[in-house]
């Protein structure tokens, strides 16, 4: 989850990338920059606060000039507000946004066993009737589920594994009146 200051940042540079028309060629451009400041070495260099922000500018400037400009420009604003840790979320956040925008979201599935293609598209195309958004799923395998999934999508959570149904079986008895016998 980003920070609200990340995600102000974002949102403006998304708000631009729109009022454009180069949505596409913008979140193509801060997913890589996104891959570069995410490589450790070049995120311990832009954390590092005995770098100058010049400096750190300079030594990013051989990939601005590759992006676009309004991608360049939001980077080296960044740096000139003091505001370099906002790169290191901006790339998730700006897909995140991007996502948001076309209706859609994303989401992990837990298993016992690995799901095939279908059955995540199934389940996918399920929830996302559910919450009126098309939802993208990534399937994660837990040995700790005797059987079904949980899903987990837009902070919530739809337990339908074999541990969630027996916990609210078990609810439900302890607050059933029992009748006088």
């Amino acid at each position: 989850m980003a920070s609200a200051v990340t995600a102000r940042y974002v949102e403006a540079l998304f708000q631009l990338a729109l009022e454009r028309g180069s949505l596409e060629e913008v979140a193509s451009d801060v997913q890589k920059m996104g891959a570069e400041v995410s490589v450790p070495e070049v995120t311990a260099f832009l954390s590092n606060a005995r770098v100058t922000n010049a400096e750190k500018v300079s030594r990013l400037e051989p990939l601005l000039t590759t992006l676009n400009e309004a991608v360049a420009n939001f980077v080296r604003l960044l740096f000139d507000k003091s505001r370099g840790e906002v790169l290191i979320e901006a790339g998730e956040a700006f897909r995140l946004r991007v996502l948001d925008h076309r209706g859609a979201t994303e989401g992990r599935v837990e298993s016992a066993r690995s799901l095939d293609p279908a059955q995540i598209d199934e389940l996918a195309t399920a929830i996302g009737r559910q919450l009126g958004k098309d939802v993208i799923l990534k399937n994660e395998v837990d040995p700790g589920l005797v059987g079904g999934a949980r899903v987990f999508v837009d902070n919530r959570m739809i337990d339908n594994s074999v541990q969630g149904r027996l916990g609210g079986l078990q609810r439900k008895l302890r607050e059933a009146r029992l009748g006088a016998g």
